[in-house]
């Protein structure tokens, strides 16, 4: 939770750390802490994630290109189903983290300019196997796994707890609903010959 990483980088401004990385939950709202940060000449770098606040309140942010992660999952499937109809479900991250923005971003510039790949439904699964698993059940009991063209999943976590709804619903994972995902879980990785986990 924000608050809990806000209390966190609180704390070690007031015990003098040398240094804060911080790899926050969402993106909005870290402005006051990072200048209470550099009000205490601590030094804040951002791991994984960015935060939408000036560039000057913290010294550098380590990140993978997140709107480029999404455009490849969305070209993989643009060239995977071709002219064909695919209604596509969407399993996004944690609500507000710039993972789960910039990922949806580049997807849906991916599948932009082809009409025949429609999202039609969309939630947060907050990166979570658990979640993921929830969530696809809602969108299999909604939509039917026979109108479910394919998975998009901002994270393998939520892909892999997806795939064992689709399986529990009878349907077959990478045959019935193709599945794409993001960022090669250890899960993920011992199954990169199962066709249905494509991406990476």
């Amino acid at each position: 939770k924000q608050e809990n990483q806000i209390k966190a980088v609180r704390g070690f401004i007031a015990q003098g750390v040398d240094a804060i990385l911080l790899a926050p939950v969402v993106a909005t709202g870290w402005d006051s802490v990072l200048e209470e940060a550099q009000d205490a000449e601590i030094p804040v770098i951002l791991l994984d994630r960015k935060v939408d606040a000036p560039d000057d309140l913290y010294m550098t942010a380590v990140t993978s290109d997140t709107v480029y992660e999404g455009e490849v999952a969305g070209k993989w499937l643009v060239d995977t189903v071709g002219d064909a109809a695919c209604r596509v479900v969407e399993l996004q991250g944690t609500t507000g983290s710039s993972p789960a923005i910039d990922r949806k971003a580049g997807f849906e510039k991916a599948i932009a300019d082809h009409p025949n790949i429609e999202i039609v439904r969309s939630q947060t699964g907050d990166f979570t196997r658990a979640q993921g698993k929830v969530v696809m059940e809602s969108f299999l009991k909604a939509e039917g796994a026979e109108n479910i063209c394919a998975l998009y999943a901002h994270n393998d976590d939520m892909a892999v707890g997806a795939i064992q709804a689709i399986k529990e619903a009878g349907a077959a994972p990478g045959t019935d609903i193709l599945v794409v995902a993001i960022d090669a879980v250890p899960d993920r990785v011992a199954s990169s010959a199962d066709p249905a986990l494509a991406g990476g």
